[in-house]
């Protein structure tokens, strides 16, 4: 992957406390909007409120988004809220998005540090402007760490600077890892000739875990959605698995096929295209989404919340 050079600005603002978020934060907006600039701002919802009431009347000028909900899977960031605003608007535009904060637990970690870095080859030549606020006293070194991996420009109290250490296509690989072993999950390999049969597996196994009845139908969706995919595009089956642990109900789907795009799934498809829907459909239904790519395998393990 490389990063095409243009007028796409991606900066990570380190801050501590409210007055050093809203510092970093209002004047950014206000200099959108006075430039005309349509501005979205999508952080967690107590962060969502600070800046509102900060706006004042401005606020009524600003898509105001909650990033707990609209983000709560990190992969339905990209396709869902930032390309949604900004390709249904023309020219430049600007955005606040906190996809990370102190609240994101371990197993969401990487798919947060992986939209951050993806983000950078997602924008291309587009007028798009982005500020990214991180709380540097509540989150991990660690955390801090990969801000600087993933964008270009950082700026705090003391002003902007450039980063070092700027390398997404780092961090994308970094948290490309082998997902940990359930300690019990009952499999079924698929086929084409059992397809139907993979998602009443599916359906039975997610039910019998406990999985509320219109959240069984978004797991079946997923695995219909990843197991025609193996099919279609990998070797022509796999393997799901289905389980319960940690307060989620994951579904898993294995199989021999390369998924060489790490943005696939994150893009919205254009208008007449045909296929490329089914990894996006499964960012929307689910709570979280992580993958372990190699070549010869693609493992996709699903989350959603009992």
């Amino acid at each position: 992957m490389t990063v095409t050079a243009g007028s796409f600005s991606h900066v990570g603002l380190l801050y501590s406390g409210d007055t050093e978020y809203l510092n970093g934060t209002v004047p950014y907006i206000l200099e959108g909007l006075k430039l005309a600039e349509p501005v979205a701002v999508a952080v967690p919802g107590r962060n969502l409120t600070l800046i509102e009431a900060a706006l004042g009347d401005s606020a009524a000028d600003v898509e105001l988004i909650d990033m707990i909900e609209a983000g709560r899977n990190p992969g339905r960031i990209l396709p869902g809220v930032l390309l949604a605003f900004a390709d249904n608007r023309p020219g430049p535009v600007r955005i606040v998005g906190e996809p990370i904060w102190a609240g994101r637990s371990a197993v969401e970690y990487p798919a947060c540090a992986q939209h951050e870095a993806l983000i950078n080859f997602a924008f291309g030549d587009r007028e798009l402007r982005m500020l990214c606020p991180y709380d540097r006293t509540r989150l991990e070194d660690d955390v801090l760490a990969d801000v600087e991996l993933t964008h270009p420009t950082l700026s705090g109290a003391d002003g902007d600077r450039p980063s070092a250490e700027y390398a997404p296509a780092t961090v994308v690989e970094k948290y490309n890892l082998p997902l940990p072993e359930p300690r019990e999950a009952e499999s079924f390999r698929f086929d084409l000739a059992r397809l139907s049969a993979v998602r009443r597996f599916a359906q039975e196994r997610a039910a019998e875990c406990g999985l509320a009845p219109d959240r069984v139908e978004d797991l079946v969706l997923a695995v219909a959605e990843l197991s025609a995919n193996s099919v279609l595009h990998g070797a022509g089956h796999g393997v799901v698995r289905v389980w319960s642990e940690d307060g989620y109900v994951l579904c898993e789907v294995t199989d021999e096929g390369t998924l060489s795009d790490p943005l696939a799934g994150r893009r919205p498809a254009s208008p007449g295209q045909i296929g490329g829907r089914g990894l996006v459909l499964v960012n929307q239904v689910a709570d979280l989404v992580r993958q372990y790519l190699r070549p010869g395998s693609t493992v996709t393990r699903v989350f959603f919340r009992a």
